[in-house]
């Protein structure tokens, strides 16, 4: 018995060592930043002043308009998540029938967006939306407009092209995960479904969907996580504007550190409210996605 316990540690032991040098990593490049932030948001963080303020940066954040503005905004880009997630699951579905022609290159069409570079494919969204851009063009060529709309211009217009640029980049990216799903789906309980009588719509919320739900809560929070930290279509699109009217969380915290006087710790503070918005949303997936 004795030494079946030695066996026994020694494995647990070898196991441990295997495990510390990525355990090391992860704590060295993630945790250790994130404690580091933490105590930088309670510091004044301005230039090389590091006097300990305490709450007072999270403070400021309920009188700080332009934070206002910036997570409005972030939280309507959220809008665009079921509208795209939508649109990938009819995509997958299309891409999953067994008589479809040239399924790798419509596969390779619908991926490839998002392997596009983020500012690459912004800077043609910036150039298609201009005032004498390809889409202004195209409504005057059409009849529905007689002149140029100031897309980028006007706020609420400003913000359906980064709604737009962001579901046309990632709706191909959550596709592929529907499409893995489905294809783990065995086509018999299809034929079952429709000797039952069961028509489309009853098949996608009887077996697709309860079928997809886990892969369907992973792209929703990735959906979600990515949103909180958008920076580059706001940046490169509209440069934020008109007057800051795009702005997200993440592109005030670059304002605060890199374009203004550089405020760290407050720039951190807001880093935190980021984080704890992320994590929340971790758990919520743990709690619900996990049946375990």
């Amino acid at each position: 018995m004795a030494s079946k316990i030695g066996i026994e540690k020694k494995r647990r032991l070898k196991g441990w060592l295997f495990i510390l040098p990525g355990a090391g990593i992860i704590l060295l490049v993630r945790f250790y930043p994130m404690v580091k932030a933490f105590l930088l948001s309670l510091t004044s963080g301005i230039g090389g002043d590091q006097s300990l303020v305490g709450l007072q940066n999270y403070i400021r954040l309920t009188k700080d308009s332009l934070f206002h503005t910036s997570m409005f905004n972030t939280v309507i880009y959220l809008i665009q998540i079921p509208v795209m997630l939508i649109l990938a699951l009819i995509l997958a579905s299309i891409l999953n029938r067994p008589n479809l022609k040239w399924k790798g290159l419509y596969r390779t069409m619908v991926f490839l967006p998002c392997i596009t570079a983020g500012v690459s494919y912004s800077m043609v969204f910036r150039s298609m939306f201009a005032a004498n851009g390809l889409v202004n063009q195209i409504l005057i060529k059409l009849g529905l407009i007689e002149a140029g709309i100031q897309w980028l211009a006007e706020p609420w217009l400003a913000r359906m092209v980064i709604l737009l640029a962001m579901t046309w980049r990632w709706t191909g990216y959550n596709a592929v995960f529907y499409l893995s799903g489905l294809q783990s789906i065995d086509r018999s309980l299809y034929e079952a479904a429709e000797i039952d009588g069961a028509g489309k719509l009853k098949q996608l919320t009887k077996i697709t969907i309860p079928v997809l739900k886990p892969v369907i809560l992973l792209t929703v929070i990735n959906s979600i996580n990515g949103t909180l930290q958008l920076f580059t279509e706001t940046k490169t699109i509209t440069s934020y504007g008109p007057g800051n009217a795009t702005i997200t969380l993440s592109n005030y915290i670059y304002k605060l550190s890199f374009e203004y006087l550089p405020q760290y710790g407050y720039s951190a503070a807001i880093s935190y409210i980021v984080f704890l918005m992320v994590a929340v949303l971790a758990l919520i997936q743990m709690k619900v996605g996990d049946k375990r």
